[in-house]
């Protein structure tokens, strides 16, 4: 028996591409997913909308509930953590999931860009964990997941693109220091990031088209090794910052051409990564 099945998961975001992908497999284990998000209706370009999603979860085995909401809004997200708990009677698994884009330089980047990815990537990741907490306490099986990379110092990923990579280090940031905060509760921190692009809409719009499409591995990669994490004992698996196919790799799964879009094509390392595994 799957140690999620019967635990609830809070994702943000969750309508489509990687959020979706983890929340049917936290499905297919048996789990209840909560999913805040903004896309009540049909965008024009973006397929799904968090009913759509919620049907998606329903089919794969588990129990949704689709909250529209935006985890900007610190009573939308209060909102949402008391639709959860009284729906399922808590929380055990927080994925910070919701995350905005933007690789422009600061010379051609509007404040109001920076602002979108500060609140949505860093406040969204402490709003949404913090109201969680009373529950995330009480919880036997407890763990915070964000979708973020790992803290590098060096200079090039400042380069061209130094608003967004703030946004997506403070996400870890905030992680790792619950890590920290919350060792004897145990609420388990962690952050979890992929070692190439991933075939989402994101990517295809803004890092390369049906190019980086071409090269990158699908989203199942990163929901396999996203409920890994989420299975192991809180107790023992805390502040780290993982990588996909490491988290794999050490479930004893080695062959990712399961995972590729695109058969023979080269995959591309994502933004903060600039090496491969050992071998």
């Amino acid at each position: 028996m799957s140690s999620l099945r019967g635990r609830t998961m809070l994702m943000s975001g969750g309508s489509r591409g990687i959020g979706l992908a983890i929340a049917k497999k936290a499905a297919t284990e048996g789990a209840n997913v909560a999913i805040v998000a903004k896309t009540d209706k049909p965008h024009p370009k973006l397929p799904g909308t968090i009913h759509t999603a919620a049907e998606e979860i329903e089919a794969a085995g588990g129990t949704a509930l689709p909250i529209v909401g935006d985890v900007r809004d610190e009573g939308s997200v209060a909102d949402a953590v008391e639709r959860t708990v009284g729906e399922f009677g808590g929380i055990d698994l927080v994925v910070n999931n919701a995350s905005a884009i933007n690789l422009a330089p600061m010379r051609d980047l509007e404040v109001k860009r920076l602002d979108l990815m500060l609140d949505i990537n860093l406040r969204g990741t402490f709003v949404l964990t913090r109201a969680a907490l009373p529950s995330l306490r009480e919880s036997d099986h407890a763990h915070v997941l964000s979708l973020s990379p790992p803290i590098s110092a060096d200079h090039k990923w400042l380069k061209q693109h130094s608003a967004y990579t703030v946004a997506k280090y403070g996400m870890s940031m905030i992680t790792l220091g619950l890590a920290a905060d919350e060792a004897d509760a145990p609420i388990a921190a962690n952050t979890l990031w992929p070692r190439t692009l991933i075939a989402t809409a994101a990517v295809k719009n803004l890092l390369g088209g049906e190019q980086a499409m071409r090269r990158a591995r699908t989203p199942e990669i990163y929901a396999d090794s996203a409920i890994a994490i989420l299975r192991r004992d809180p107790r023992e698996c805390s502040g780290n910052s993982y990588i996909d196919d490491e988290v794999l790799a050490e479930e004893g799964i080695t062959d990712l051409s399961r995972y590729q879009a695109e058969d023979g094509e080269e995959l591309q390392l994502d933004l903060f990564l600039d090496d491969w595994p050992e071998a």
